[in-house]
């Protein structure tokens, strides 16, 4: 495995739904199987955007490596300082994310912040239900449950005449679909196809909960789009 180099994104570790499936990183897998830095090189990342800390808003995050020679780390530093960081906003809220409030600290926005914590992943969990509910009722389309994350990867089982339509106009079924969609509703999601994953599409149930709550509405009505 000498020449084997690995990234691993943790970004969605605290999005949880399911208590029975928690959250293991590469790392600890890699080292409960006897690998060491000397087997296998390793970036992690995290993200403040993708967890419940921004909800895709804030920007904001960190990378760990592990397993570089110094020379290599040298160079990462080296490019890693020539960029741009974030602003100020997001550098505060990933250091939140690395030191958030103890209890045995004795800090005393614990209480708040695990309610606030709290508060959004369930309602996060509470929008993937709903979401997953509404895809699931309309006709040519299987959802999965949202175990994490903040997305679904509803499957499009298209007929032949939608399927045909798209072909007509050198488009893949699904991103035809996405377009009806969108033009029919305004609900934007990413077809499959773009990533690898044909037939599905990816649609996310972050957002403010009033505008959630009319996103499954439209989306109910988009059973219309059969042509």
């Amino acid at each position: 495995m000498a020449h084997t180099r690995t990234r691993d994104d943790q970004v969605y570790q605290e999005n949880i739904y399911v208590e029975d499936k928690p959250f293991h990183s590469f790392k600890k897998i890699a080292r409960s199987l006897g690998y060491t830095d000397d087997d296998l090189p390793l970036v992690s990342f995290q993200l403040v955007s993708k967890g419940y800390y921004g909800e895709c808003g804030k920007r904001g995050g960190y990378m760990k490596i592990t397993g570089f020679s110094p020379e290599v780390r040298e160079q990462i530093y080296k490019a890693a300082s020539v960029n741009l960081c974030s602003n100020v906003s997001g550098q505060i809220l990933a250091s939140l994310v690395m030191n958030p409030p103890k209890i045995s600290a004795g800090d005393e926005s614990f209480e708040s912040f695990m309610s606030e914590r709290d508060g959004i992943l369930s309602s996060l969990a509470r929008r993937a239900k709903a979401l997953e509910e509404a895809f699931n009722s309309l006709e040519g389309i299987t959802c999965n449950k949202a175990e994490g994350a903040m997305y679904l990867f509803p499957r499009l089982h298209l007929p032949q005449k939608a399927i045909g339509a798209a072909q007509a106009v050198g488009t893949a079924p699904d991103a035809y679909y996405a377009k009806r969609l969108l033009e029919a509703t305004g609900i934007v999601v990413v077809h499959g196809s773009e990533f690898g994953q044909v037939g599905n599409l990816k649609s996310p149930f972050c957002g403010s909960p009033c505008m959630f709550k009319e996103k499954v509405k439209r989306q109910k009505l988009s059973s219309i789009i059969n042509p």
